[in-house]
């Protein structure tokens, strides 16, 4: 078999518009899995929202999540790979969103964290189905090394705060996008591509042996490392032009067209 592991983003990839991943979907997902290929998702979501979503299509698997943060088993839920921002860029970032009128938002030992309840963050809970605590200390929440650091609001003024970030301490984290509005802050080590890299390793896969599937900014370190690399085709132009293959769109089963296509 020329392809060994799958690694597919989550949200406008592996789930559709209604957030749900659709029974033919689960099905091709299932045979794969019957063939001994792996399956794992690799998302920017925490772990806590990620194994929801593992567990509704039976995955048994170690998952990527917070960009490639975090891997962690779902079972037993073992840390295998894992890299934080360093505490005094977490401070910095915070300050610099108080100063700016920023939404930023936390996550530390797998909980949402922010320093004030606000529109912006009770969407964002609600769109990954976890709790979030309020923390308003700023120092507090500035001291802790976060696993990743989200930055949300108008896509333009993102755009404008990720060119400042860059130019700030671009050398020290990975500044991406996971959807037009979420600004992510992540580790240098913490990439999609960096966490396919160590599965791949650790399943003992060249690889060439691997499919990645994305739709988004996020997703383009795996999309280039991976063997077959797959933008969905409601992707963002940016994944198609570096993407091995486009297939059908997230409303289209996609993920499933690919398993059909490549694998079964």
């Amino acid at each position: 078999m020329k392809y060994k592991m799958i690694t597919i983003d989550v949200d406008d990839t592996l789930l559709n518009d209604d957030a749900e991943v659709t029974p033919q979907t689960i099905e091709a997902l299932r045979a794969a899995v019957d063939l001994g290929v792996i399956v794992t998702l690799a998302t920017g979501r925490m772990f806590a929202s990620a194994k929801q979503i593992a567990k509704r299509i039976e995955l048994n698997v170690p998952l990527i999540t917070y960009q490639g943060s975090l891997v962690k088993n779902l079972l037993d839920e073992e840390v295998l790979y894992e890299r934080n921002i360093p505490v005094e860029v977490g401070a910095f970032l915070f300050k610099y969103a108080m100063n700016h009128e920023i939404h930023l938002q936390g996550y530390y030992n797998d909980e949402l964290i922010s320093p004030m309840e606000n529109q912006w963050l009770r969407e964002y809970a609600s769109l990954s189905r976890v709790p979030y605590r309020i923390e308003p200390d700023l120092a507090v929440l500035a001291g802790k090394s976060h696993t990743k650091l989200v930055f949300i609001d108008d896509p333009k003024k993102l755009d404008l705060v990720a060119r400042d970030l860059a130019g700030l301490v671009g050398d020290q984290v990975h500044i991406t996008k996971s959807k037009p509005h979420f600004l992510e802050i992540v580790h240098k080590e913490a990439t999609k591509g960096h966490a396919v890299r160590f599965l791949a390793d650790y399943f003992g896969c060249s690889l060439e042996q691997v499919i990645a599937i994305g739709d988004s900014w996020n997703d383009r370190e795996m999309i280039e490392v991976a063997g077959l690399g797959v933008a969905m085709g409601n992707a963002v132009p940016a994944l198609k032009d570096v993407a091995d293959f486009v297939t059908k769109s997230n409303n289209e089963d996609g993920v499933r067209y690919v398993i059909e296509r490549f694998v079964l």
